[in-house]
């Protein structure tokens, strides 16, 4: 892509970090993804569909301003006679497949809960204009799970937000998936976010347990991640936080590397290349144990909007599942806008099926990387193009699986179409 792009060597997996990416071929969209993910995760884990009572979907790609996705997927329950199920889906950037894990969460918290489980669909296809950030595109939908007895819970209480207006990233043409990036300022939304929900996330932590929260109190950090590099960024301004917090595992040579920007103004902290440099220097030995392990599906896959922070998390559970019982994990969902929550998972090995060594098993993210189609750039230029295309016509959707010689694997969901048009002139 570099070289078809015209850019310097290394600009793309050195400048971004990124190794990979994902998309969609003519066949798929966000709404085949979503079935086939949520089929595969009944089937696997034995499911009765009539056993979900509520579904959320987050999603930014939107292929219809009235009807949620949601309702696409209700075939798969329709099917088998189960039509109560609350929910439908949350927009927000990036931020919408944190939200909808929040709804569903509330929901089995609640009066309201019906003893049935919450299920959450993540889907997006990020597809950039021509230029440096579609090479951090990406495609991907993640189906998850939510009930009582949970191997990997939310503790909901350790959990900090921060809202405010701005238009870091927008998507104003309501025709195309574009979207609107304004470089100068997107960086520094995603770490004022970052600082103020970690900051948010440390006081009330410290209020229920009376000591103070560090970067040492977790195991692991997974963050939202349109690209390697801005992960790695971030990392960094936790230990800086943690340093001007006088946190107490900071050693001496640690101090004496940022000593020089300790009294600096936030907005100088974050327009400062040299304390980027520093901080990520300081940071290096914790990142390679705490975050590293959950940077695989988001260096091979891309950007996928709502699924990103989800892919980085079960990067983890496929690397760590082993090791991760008793172990607490700090997430960060970031979307532009801006909208963030910074939250604390606490793990344990639960009972097969919803044990974390089956799960990981279950997901078998190797082989899925492993088994993927390469295509050349020009063949990518083509699908993006045919990808676009559906936007500019009015387009009916239909789903179905197992097609004969297809690409997908057997049971995956592909999508056929009709031009609306046409089928009100027939009628």
């Amino acid at each position: 892509m570099e070289a078809h792009d015209e850019v310097s060597k290394g600009e793309y997996k050195i400048g971004s970090g990124q190794d990979c990416m994902g998309f969609v071929i003519e066949d798929e969209d966000v709404v085949s993804m979503s079935m086939t993910a949520v089929t595969f995760l009944l089937e696997k884990y034995a499911i009765d569909p009539k056993q979900i009572g509520r579904l959320d979907v987050g999603t930014e790609t939107i292929i219809d301003k009235s009807k949620s996705i949601k309702t696409f997927l209700m075939r798969i329950f329709e099917e088998h006679g189960n039509t109560d199920i609350e929910g439908v889906d949350s927009h927000n950037s990036s931020y919408g497949g944190t939200a909808a894990l929040f709804n569903c969460v509330n929901w089995v918290e609640s009066s309201s809960w019906d003893g049935r489980y919450g299920l959450v669909v993540c889907t997006d296809s990020a597809v950039y204009a021509k230029g440096p950030a579609r090479a951090t595109g990406g495609a991907a939908a993640i189906a998850m799970l939510v009930g009582p007895d949970a191997p990997i819970a939310i503790e909901s209480k350790i959990r900090a937000s921060h809202m405010s207006h701005v238009y870091d990233i927008y998507k104003p043409i309501l025709d195309s998936e574009d979207p609107m990036v304004d470089d100068e300022i997107s960086q520094t939304c995603y770490l004022t976010a970052l600082d103020s929900c970690y900051k948010g996330l440390c006081n009330k932590y410290e209020k229920l347990e009376d000591g103070q929260f560090s970067v040492d109190d977790a195991a692991y950090f997974v963050f939202h991640s349109p690209y390697n590099k801005l992960v790695q960024k971030s990392f960094g301004r936790l230990l800086y936080n943690d340093f001007l917090r006088n946190a107490s595992y900071i050693d001496e040579s640690a101090k004496q590397i940022l000593t020089p920007f300790e009294s600096s103004t936030a907005e100088e902290s974050y327009q400062s290349c040299d304390l980027d440099e520093a901080s990520q220097q300081v940071a290096k030995p914790f990142y390679d144990e705490k975050v590293e392990p959950t940077t695989l599906i988001p260096k091979q896959v891309g950007n996928m909007y709502t699924a990103s922070l989800y892919a980085a998390f079960a990067s983890l559970l496929h690397n760590k599942h082993d090791t991760l019982a008793g172990q607490r994990v700090i997430m960060f969902s970031y979307g532009g806008g801006s909208t963030a929550t910074m939250f604390s998972l606490n793990l344990n090995e639960g009972q097969h099926p919803f044990n974390l060594s089956n799960i990981a098993s279950v997901m078998n993210v190797a082989e899925k990387l492993e088994k993927r189609y390469e295509y050349t750039t020009e063949e990518f230029d083509i699908f993006v193009g045919l990808y676009e295309a559906r936007r500019e016509f009015g387009i009916k959707n239909d789903y179905w699986c197992e097609m004969p010689g297809n690409l997908l694997p057997i049971g995956a969901y592909y999508h056929i179409e009709e031009n609306i048009e046409e089928e009100e002139e027939k009628e």
